[in-house]
């Protein structure tokens, strides 16, 4: 996609969607944290349903390690993975606690020794909590980085790299949140709702006519780019 095609694109996100936010319900750095790590392969749905309880009786480090681990596994236990979850999630408070003084740390090398935090969750922590401009690649974003041809790249990490490079700094800040949005809702793994795509008209997509005139067969190929690829050989997490 050539450069003023990517601005425009930008410029057609904010445009429907100013002031995009997270959809996790967080109070703040810590618990920002603990509900992106419980989001790895579960909705941001289900991780609400369960912090909603859970932040209520415990939102600090000290909090959640009092709990132990047992009682924190009460908590998520409908959140996929919960076992690893949890278990990473009391380890990482103790790192908190031994090297950070119970606070979140602002740089991705101290966030990516904490267990349970790789390179995606890092982003979002940096991004949302701490307003750097980073891009954090799930699968939603590499779908739409793919699928529009925006940026495509074969893994998560290339996609990545690819975006902070076509992105206009004006747009970097809000760039993860409008196109996790634009994959969640509109740009669809398996049924693409192309008829109400604001960025259709810059997408590169072969298949969006199909879509948008209501052919059949359309569904197979539209779940091309519905699966991540791994970071090239990186924790992406």
């Amino acid at each position: 996609m050539k450069e003023a095609a990517v601005a425009a694109v930008f410029a057609a996100l904010r445009k429907h969607n100013p002031r995009p936010r997270t959809e996790l319900r967080y109070g703040g750095p810590f618990e920002l944290l603990v509900s992106v790590i419980l989001s790895a392969q579960a909705t941001d749905v289900s991780v609400n349903r369960a912090t909603a309880e859970l932040f209520r009786v415990a939102n600090t480090p000290r909090a959640i390690l009092d709990l132990g681990l047992a009682g924190l596994s009460g908590y998520i236990r409908s959140i996929g993975l919960y076992n690893t979850k949890a278990r990473n999630i009391i380890a990482t408070c103790e790192l908190l606690l031994r090297e950070h003084g119970g606070e979140v740390p602002a740089d991705r090398e101290s966030l990516e020794r904490l267990p349970g935090v790789g390179r995606k969750t890092a982003n979002v922590v940096l991004n949302t909590a701490f307003g750097q401009p980073t891009i954090a690649v799930d699968t939603h974003i590499f779908r739409v980085a793919n699928r529009t041809g925006l940026a495509p790249g074969r893994n998560v990490l290339a996609v990545e790299r690819k975006l902070l490079r076509v992105v206009p700094e004006r747009f970097r800040m809000d760039a993860h949140h409008w196109l996790i949005l634009h994959g969640r809702y509109t740009c669809t793994a398996r049924a693409p709702r192309c008829g109400n795509c604001v960025i259709r008209a810059w997408c590169g997509w072969k298949g969006k006519a199909a879509v948008i005139s209501g052919a059949a067969g359309t569904a197979k190929g539209a779940a091309g780019w519905g699966k991540v690829r791994g970071g090239a050989g990186r924790r992406y997490t």
